[in-house]
Formats: structure tokens, C-alpha cells, sequence
């Protein structure tokens, strides 16, 4: 029976081919989306899951609120680790230390390398970071021992078996090479090339409980609770700051009365990479948000393909009554009907789903570089995907046809014999509900894609404070020492250089100091201020293109200004100095001391975080921090320029590797997140308009087949083109016009709250949503009008004789 009714839809199919060819196109385009972003979903909920106790892990973080300000941070003091072992629910603890990159000696060149950290020596008991070569109880347990990944040992020794020999570190320090592990899967929220022992560094054995430097993590035990270790947090905090030197003049309580804190809570690992966006972070997170979105473009996509089977499987039901009506007769049952139409359409899908498959496959590498991933398809991809494809197809054959099916199960011999079956769009209620969807979800699509295209031309655009264009930032200037201002100084006398600074805090980098300055020299929480706190030369507001709105800058001839302070708005506003900020006082803790500093200038805003969050406080104070050399350019030669700086830095550091990057780029990195989802929305916008536009032009088609008569008989009594198309094209011009005042609203709800995750953002314009409806309707028009300027032209003669 199974085998008669595949041969029998089989055969329908094949005498259809119209029909067949737009369902099996608009079903493989569409499978074909939705199988790209079921990659990309299944890769992003996929991160540290690797790890056999990934349930277990958890990291500890810290909520700070101090001066007024408060940040959130990946980071807790050194000594957290050794107090939570203390907890009945902890197995183990363990601390990353990542504080920036290090120079690793490669025969006569330093390469700088930023994938580095330090670790405490039971890493592999909480991590699943399986060991090649090396014992991962004793590999990182002494000072000045280091584990390398695989593709690390062969790139600086072309093997594996390197356990034993030895790495310069900042070419000066040994350290030996105690083990090769596995590289770190890609899902994973950190991923190091370099695990160094943290005994090597002073933090391991700190008691300073300000210090914060490490990303702690806890593995907890069997059937053990996070929320009872949470619960423990406050008395751990208070007792710990309680307990500080006097000399910090820290408490608790003083602190909890004034309305500051100092706060820890623990995030699962799993979660880490799409719902944790803190400072210092171990590495670039994604957002829940995003899986969000491309989970519903998905759906809506393949809804959109199941809708076109739907509307072409119905609106054909005038050339199937004969059919269903003759089987009636002949006595055959109704299920039978049903079990015929379902098993077309799954045939159909079938086919689609084939073709989609080899769709996705082609477009993956295509994928991967608009979405950021490297996903492959290998054996272990496809012990999921070809059990994935059959049952989607299954799936999607039975949704899309149960309609259908019924609906064409239900004509009545009697009604089929005189005519009374509804053709074209007569009757048709349900396909134009149907088409009403198809065009609301894709002009919201277009408004998303706008929305977003049109934030982000705004970020890129906007006054964010500073000159970020032109700008080479040299890196790791500071191996150079006191020949670091050399360089700068021969720099600056380059044909082509207009200015230069040495300092490693930039508004596009990730250098930063959060610390407290005090109103006065008593060190209250109530006096405070957090800030971030930025050391600078003189040359520095030039080079990156800062305003000063009151005072002055920096003249390192004035030996007064190593003790004079800049600030910017947000601080001079939090400190209530923004009326008369000249010449106030501001009190840093220092050890010992408490060192007092001259306002001389407010320099105005400058985003420095994400434009995703408010301006907050930078105070600015002149000394030297010669880390990194940023140098403004003014030519159009711009490669002869930088060949001249290479040759000024190889002539200085002979062996050391010249490593930049422009500052346009650095600030375009940090929204590259949103521009792939830009890029993305808009590729699968126009996806879903052509499968909607299929699905118009098939209707079209069986509309103008089925009135072809009335159409020959307008002509004859001397009905225009133009008319005769305005006729056929009027139903489905209103459809559109339905889904354009139904999406509009609805788009600019979702959108607005996709804005407000931005602190500084464009307002949805009017034209965004004039554009997306009338582009919509244009295209919907002209998808109508080719096939009915088509049935407008054919000879009335012929229509006439072939009814």
C-alpha cells in the first residue's frame, strides 16, 4: 500500500512539474538556512561542554560598588581560591592569572604571544585539558615550569616531544617545558596556548584582598548546591575586609552604610560565553540574544516555505477535485486520500531536503566567514545531521501537507460534478491568512536588517570623543626600556608623522586601572570616586584628537604637573566640579601615603567602553608607561610611512617582533559582533523575500491559469492590459498592504528593545519603516505583474479554445 501510494504521488508530481519545481526550491532554500543556523545554534550552546564536570564548574565573580560607581567584574583577589576550599561543597578550586601577553624566544626573534596564563597546578583536575605528553599532577606544580599545546610544541619546535627543553620568557626568564597538552576545542570561553605555573609569580601566595587579578573557579561536589555557596558569600566578603591592615582603612560596615559593596556570585561555565559580558573576561563572549534571533529567523524561514506548499497545494485544488471527486466515486475512503496528499508532500520535502543538504554544505565556508566560525561536517557532524535531515523532512513533509491533505480530502463528488469547487482565490480565506504571514515576517525582517545597519553606521559614525582614523599603535614598545622615547622622538621627525604617545592605556585598548580617588585626604567611601585611572604623556590629547573643554593640558616643562590631574566630564560631574574644576584637589592612596593632586582640565567624553554602556569616569595624571606607542599619521603613502617606522624599531630592537594594529580597526573589533549580525540578517532577509516572492509568483500563475477564460473574454470586449492586471493583482496587493500595517508596529516594538541594550543609540526613523513597507509592496507588485502582464498578453482566441 506504502509502495502504491509513493508511485501514485510520484507520478502527480512528475505531471505537475510547475508546482513541483517552486515547492522543492522554496523548501531546499529554506531547509538550507535553517540547517546553517542550526550549526551555528548547536556550535554557540556547545561552549565548555567538553569538560567532563561541566555542570559542576562554576566561576566566582565580583560586584563592586565604590565612589558611587559601580563595574562588574570576571576577576576576585588572589587569596579567594584558598578560602573557598574551606567550603563543605568545594572538590577544588583553581585561579587564571591573564594579565596581557609575553615575549617567547624563538631562535634569534621574541614572538609576542597573547594567548598566555597562568594557572594554578591542579588545572587538569578541574578542566578537561587531556595531557599528550607529561603528568598532569606534577607538570605545572613548581615555579617556572610551562605546558604548551600541541600545534605550540610544533610551531616552536616542530614536534611534540619537547618536555624538557626550554622557553626564554621576556627574554630574560627559563622556563621549562613540563608537558604537552591537546589544543583547547574552539567552544571553549578561554583558549590558551601557554599554561605557566602561577608559583612563578608573587599574586600566588598574596593575602591582599583589593588585589583583583585572577578568574577563580570552583568545581563543586556531587549533588552539591551553588546557591548554598553563594549564601556564604557575604560572611567570607565581610570577615575578609574586616580583617584588612589598618592602613587600608577598609570596613565593611562603613562601606555597606555609605550604600558601597563588595559583592561574589558564581556563573555557571556553560553559561559564560553567551550570558557574561564583564571586564576582563578571559575571552570574546557572545550573547543568548543572538541564538535567539537566529533561532527565530530559522523558524521563520522554514515557515515561510511550509506556508508556499500550503497556498500552491490549495490554490491547485480546482485541477485535483476531478481526482479527488472520481476516486470518491470509485469508493475509496477518505484516509486514503489524506495518506496520498501527506506522502506528496513528504516526497516533495524529501527531495528538498536532499537538495538543501548539498546547499548547506556548499555555502558553509561562505557561512563561516560572515559568521566568525570555522564549523566543519565530519563524521561526528554527520552522526547527528542525517538523522537530523530525515526527521526534519518528515516533519516538515507531514505539517506542511496536513492541511492540503484535508482540505483536498473534503470535496464531495456531487459539488465537483457541477462546478461549485472554489478555484483561484475564491474561497480562499486560509491562503490569504497565509500570505498575510508570509509578508508580515518578511518585511519585519527588513525593518531588523535596517534597524541594525542603520545602528551600526551610527556607532561608526558618531562623535565618540576621540580621532580614532590614522592611528598606528605599536605594540610592546616597552621591551625597549628608556629607548622607548627614543623611538617615539625619531618617530615624530618621520616625513608623514604628525604626532606620537607612549602609553598603553587607550580608548581602543584593553589596558585599564579601576581605582579610588578621594575628595579630600581622608580616605571615606563617602569622599570616593571609582575611576579608572590612565597614565599619559604630554602628547597624548593630540595624538588621539581629545578636546580639552576647561583648563589645559600636560607641559611636561612645568615640573609642578607631575602632581596635576586631568579628568574628564563624567568624573568632574560625579565630583560635582563640573562648574569650577580648576585647581580642586584630588587624594590618591598610595603605600604609606596619601598623594595629593591639581586639577588642571576637563577633558571632554570619550567612549572607551561599549557604546552598548554610559561614560564613565578617567582620570588622567602624567608619568611613564612606555608599553605601547601610538602614532598619528598624516599621508596618503601610508605603506612608505610604516616601512620607515619598521625600519626606526628593527634598528632599536634587533630580533624583536614588530607587532601593530591601526585604531579604526581595534575600535571596528569591538562591534564586530554586531556587524556579522548585520550582515547575517541581511542575507537571510533576502532569503526569506525570494521564497515569499516564490510562493506569490506560483499563486499568480494558477490565478491567471484558472481565470484565463474570463481573461480572454474581458480582452475580447475591449478590456486594456492594464486592467485586466490591476484585476488578477488586486486581491494579493491587499494582502501585502495587511502585512505591512500589521509588521510595522510589531518590528519597531522588537527593534526598540533591541536599542535599549545600547546606551547611546538612533531612534528608529520614520523612513526605515516608509522604506521597508513600500519596498515591500514594490516587490510583491512586480513579482505579480510578470505573471499577470504574462496571462494579460496571451491571444484570447487560444484561451478560449483550450477551455
Amino acid at each position: 500500500m506504502i509502495r502504491n501510494y509513493i508511485k501514485t504521488a510520484f507520478r502527480s508530481l512528475l505531471k505537475n512539474k510547475g508546482f513541483t519545481t517552486i515547492n522543492v526550491l522554496g523548501l531546499a532554500f529554506g531547509l538550507a538556512a535553517c540547517l546553517l543556523i542550526v550549526f551555528y545554534v548547536i556550535d554557540e550552546l556547545s561552549y565548555d561542554k567538553f569538560n567532563t564536570n561541566a555542570n559542576r564548574i562554576y566561576r566566582v565573580n565580583t560586584d563592586i560598588k565604590y565612589g558611587g560607581n559601580a563595574s562588574s567584574y570576571a576577576i576576585t583577589p588572589p587569596p579567594l581560591a584558598a578560602a573557598l576550599k574551606n567550603f563543605p561543597e568545594v572538590a577544588g578550586t583553581i585561579r587564571l592569572l591573564h594579565d596581557g601577553g609575553l615575549r617567547i624566544k624563538k631562535g634569534n626573534e621574541n614572538i609576542q604571544e597573547e594567548k598566555v596564563v597562568y594557572s594554578d597546578a591542579n588545572v587538569f583536575d578541574v578542566f578537561t585539558l587531556p595531557l599528550i605528553i607529561g603528568d598532569a599532577k606534577t607538570a605545572l606544580k613548581d615555579p617556572y615550569c610551562v605546558v604548551v599545546t600541541e600545534s605550540t610544541a610544533k610551531k616552536y619546535f616542530n614536534t611534540t616531544h619537547v618536555v624538557g627543553k626550554v622557553l626564554t620568557i621576556n627574554n630574560t626568564t627559563p622556563f621549562k617545558i613540563t608537558g604537552v597538552m591537546a589544543d583547547i576545542p574552539a567552544q571553549s570561553h578561554f583558549n590558551f596556548d601557554f599554561f605557566l605555573s602561577l608559583s612563578s609569580r608573587d599574586e600566588a601566595k598574596s593575602t591582599n584582598w583589593l588585589n583583583y587579578v585572577c578568574s577563580t573557579y570552583i568545581l563543586l561536589k556531587p549533588g552539591a548546591s551553588a546557591k548554598s555557596v553563594e549564601a556564604k558569600f557575604p560572611a567570607l566578603m565581610h570577615n575578609a575586609i574586616n580583617t584588612l591592615p589598618n592602613e587600608a582603612d577598609m570596613n565593611m560596615d562603613r562601606l555597606e552604610k555609605s550604600g558601597n559593596y563588595f559583592r561574589l556570585n558564581l556563573t555557571p561555565m556553560t553559561e559564560i560565553h553567551l550570558s557574561s559580558n564583564r571586564r576582563y573576561e578571559l575571552g570574546v563572549n557572545s550573547s543568548m540574544q543572538y541564538v535567539y534571533i537566529f533561532s527565530a529567523i530559522a523558524i521563520f524561514i522554514l515557515l515561510l516555505a511550509c506556508i508556499n506548499f500550503i497556498n500552491l497545494s490549495t490554490a491547485r485544488s480546482a485541477s485535483r477535485a476531478r481526482e479527488v471527486g472520481v476516486r470518491k466515486v470509485l469508493g475509496s475512503p477518505r484516509k486514503y486520500l489524506i495518506t496520498q496528499f501527506i506522502c506528496e508532500s513528504v516526497l516533495i520535502t524529501v527531495f528538498a531536503t536532499v537538495i538543501a543538504g548539498v546547499i548547506a554544505w556548499l555555502l558553509l565556508p561562505v557561512f563561516n566567514n560572515i559568521s566568525g566560525k570555522s564549523l566543519t561536517i565530519n563524521l561526528h557532524t554527520l552522526a547527528w545531521w542525517l538523522p537530523f535531515l530525515l526527521i526534519t523532512a518528515i516533519m516538515v513533509g507531514v505539517f506542511a501537507g496536513i492541511y492540503p491533505a484535508f482540505f483536498l480530502s473534503s470535496f464531495k463528488p456531487v459539488n465537483v460534478l457541477k462546478g461549485k469547487i472554489a478555484t483561484g482565490f475564491k474561497g480562499g480565506n486560509m491562503r490569504g491568512f497565509l500570505i498575510t504571514m508570509q509578508f508580515t515576517v518578511s518585511i519585519f525582517l527588513v525593518i531588523g536588517t535596517l534597524v541594525i545597519y542603520n545602528q551600526l553606521n551610527y556607532i561608526q559614525n558618531r562623535d565618540i570623543g576621540f580621532n580614532r582614523n590614522q592611528v598606528l599603535t605599536i605594540k610592546n614598545t616597552g621591551v625597549l626600556n628608556k629607548q622607548a622615547r627614543t623611538l617615539k622622538q625619531e618617530i615624530k621627525q618621520l616625513p608623514g608623522v604628525s604626532n606620537a604617545t607612549l602609553t598603553s592605556f587607550l580608548p581602543t585598548g584593553k589596558n585599564r586601572n579601576p581605582d579610588a580617588v578621594f575628595v579630600n585626604n581622608v580616605t571615606d567611601p563617602k569622599n570616593a570616586l571609582f575611576t579608572e585611572i590612565w597614565t599619559i604623556d604630554d602628547d597624548y590629547l593630540n595624538t588621539t584628537g581629545m578636546k580639552v573643554l576647561k583648563g589645559r593640558n600636560f607641559n611636561k616643562d612645568l615640573p609642578t604637573d607631575s602632581t596635576g590631574i586631568l579628568i574628564n566630564e563624567a568624573a568632574a560631574k560625579m565630583l560635582g566640579f563640573y562648574n569650577d574644576p580648576l585647581k580642586r584637589k584630588l587624594y590618591s592612596p598610595q603605600p604609606g601615603r596619601v598623594k595629593e593632586y591639581t586639577v588642571l582640565g576637563v577633558v571632554k567624553d570619550f567612549n572607551f567602553n561599549s557604546l552598548r554602556d554610559n561614560i564613565t569616569p578617567v582620570v588622567m595624571i602624567l608619568g611613564n608607561d612606555n608599553r605601547d606607542l601610538s602614532v598619528r599619521v598624516n599621508t596618503k603613502d601610508l605603506t612608505a610611512t610604516l616601512a620607515l617606522i619598521r625600519q626606526k624599531w628593527n634598528t632599536l630592537s634587533p630580533g624583536e617582533h614588530f607587532d601593530y594594529s591601526f585604531m579604526d580597526e581595534d575600535f571596528d573589533a569591538a562591534y564586530r559582533a554586531e556587524q556579522r549580525t548585520g550582515t547575517s540578517f541581511l542575507i537571510f532577509t533576502m532569503l526569506a523575500i525570494v521564497i515569499a516572492c516564490l510562493g506569490l509568483f506560483g499563486l499568480t500563475a494558477y490565478a491567471a491559469e484558472q481565470r484565463s477564460k474570463e481573461i480572454g473574454i474581458r480582452k475580447i470586449l475591449g478590456a486594456e492590459v492594464s486592467a485586466i492586471v490591476a484585476m488578477l493583482s488586486k486581491d494579493l496587493i491587499k494582502l501585502v498592504v495587511i502585512a505591512i500595517v500589521i509588521a510595522i508596529p510589531l518590528a519597531w516594538l522588537v527593534m526598540q528593545k533591541w536599542l535599549q541594550g545600547f546606551a547611546y543609540r538612533q531612534n528608529i526613523q520614520v523612513w526605515v519603516l516608509l522604506l521597508a513597507g513600500t519596498g515591500s509592496l514594490f516587490i510583491a507588485f512586480i513579482t505579480i505583474s510578470i505573471q499577470c502582464f504574462k496571462a494579460a498578453l496571451v491571444n484570447p482566441v487560444k484561451s478560449l479554445k483550450d477551455q
